[in-house]
């Protein structure tokens, strides 16, 4: 008897961490419990166009626009809460064994050359958050520097306090899930720091006292300095609050046209589409960032994030000189272990012949460009 109580006991502790789980999924990754589309793509045989459209073509068009919110134009067909049950309480996850390797590995940064180098350089601090230095001026993109949400555990803690970081003119904003906009983070640099980010955000960011924040529609620009930084299209979709439901504001990528004359890529996060070969013929790249991590279990995850295999395919179309990944290693949002994907994205490399365009860089360390 005793045993068979403990044993309910323990049950009940797993389906409660669980549920909670769950809800973390929902708010982190903006899931949605309503009727809305998990994506909010097109309908099946809505805009049939636009296979023949181009990407600007459909953000001049606004094909992205919808009376109430944002839609995603690369997407159709709607996927529902159950499915959110389905993978979190039903589905056999194969990655399980290999979570017993997983390492906290404490991120420890020295700014001093950071701040002495006087050219390009890319620092990836945690998850998708990279400090870019360009001459005298920084850029700091998706700024989540102290965790999210237990029980979502952070593998790349900080041993640093985020005031020694250098003080980032410009604070882009890729998207509003969680594990991207943390309000905590953003509100350490309200001071001095100007907030770009795609359409929707402003009521957050004056919320927490931002003073200058210009929100992008696809392909519009701004400028920061001698440095030019354009919002793309991407195929993703953004979430904060499931009563209100998805794609209130806007998701996006970047381009960001340097000071010193490199062309850095942001992908933020996205799904493989087929925009990436026209915005390599548009934009000479020579760093592409991609996000890579949360791409388990594919028929779930296909749908916001690419894999290995298909970051390598949008790194060939995009045409761009190197590749670097970030968005893993901190949090693990899918089934996928956190230190698998730049094992597999090396091996992929690897098969493609092409391992010596891999920017192989860890969390806290610094790429120097110029």
């Amino acid at each position: 008897m005793a045993f068979d109580l403990l044993f309910l006991l323990v049950e009940g502790l797993i389906m409660t961490t669980r549920i909670i789980l769950i809800f973390i999924v929902i708010t982190t990754l903006g899931l949605t419990m309503s009727e809305l589309s998990l994506a909010q793509g097109t309908e099946p045989g809505e805009k049939d166009n636009l296979s023949t459209m181009s990407l600007r073509q459909m953000a001049e068009k606004k094909l992205h626009h919808n009376r109430t919110r944002f839609v995603n134009p690369f997407i159709r067909g709607r996927r529902g809460f159950f499915e959110i049950i389905k993978w979190k309480l039903f589905n056999a996850n194969r990655f399980k064994k290999y979570y017993r390797d997983e390492k906290i590995t404490p991120v420890k940064i020295d700014w001093d050359p950071i701040k002495r180098h006087n050219s390009l350089s890319i620092t990836f601090i945690t998850h998708a958050t990279v400090m870019i230095k360009d001459s005298s001026t920084y850029i700091l993109v998706d700024p989540v520097l102290n965790g999210i949400a237990w029980p979502i555990k952070d593998f790349t803690p900080l041993t640093f306090d985020p005031s020694e970081m250098p003080k980032p003119e410009t604070i882009l904003i890729t998207h509003g899930h969680y594990d991207h906009l943390d309000i905590d983070s953003l509100d350490l640099f309200t001071e001095y720091s100007r907030y770009i980010c795609p359409l929707g955000y402003r009521d957050i960011l004056e919320d927490i006292g931002a003073k200058r924040i210009q929100e992008l529609d696809w392909y519009e620009g701004t400028s920061e300095g001698k440095a030019e930084i354009i919002l793309l299209p991407c195929n993703h979709w953004t979430m904060r609050n499931p009563v209100t439901g998805p794609n209130t504001a806007l998701w996006g990528s970047y381009i960001i046209k340097t000071s010193s004359g490199e062309v850095i890529y942001i992908s933020g996060d996205t799904a493989y589409f087929d925009g990436f070969r026209e915005i390599g013929d548009e934009f000479p790249i020579d760093l592409a960032i991609f996000n890579l991590g949360a791409y388990e279990p594919r028929w779930f995850m296909k749908q916001s994030h690419m894999n290995p295999q298909e970051t390598v395919r949008a790194f060939l179309e995009l045409g761009a000189k190197k590749l670097m990944i970030v968005h893993w290693g901190t949090f693990r949002l899918g089934d996928e272990p956190v230190h698998f994907p730049p094992v597999e994205i090396r091996k992929e490399m690897e098969n493609r012949g092409i391992a010596d365009m891999l920017i192989d860089i860890r969390h806290g360390e610094t790429l120097y460009i110029k």
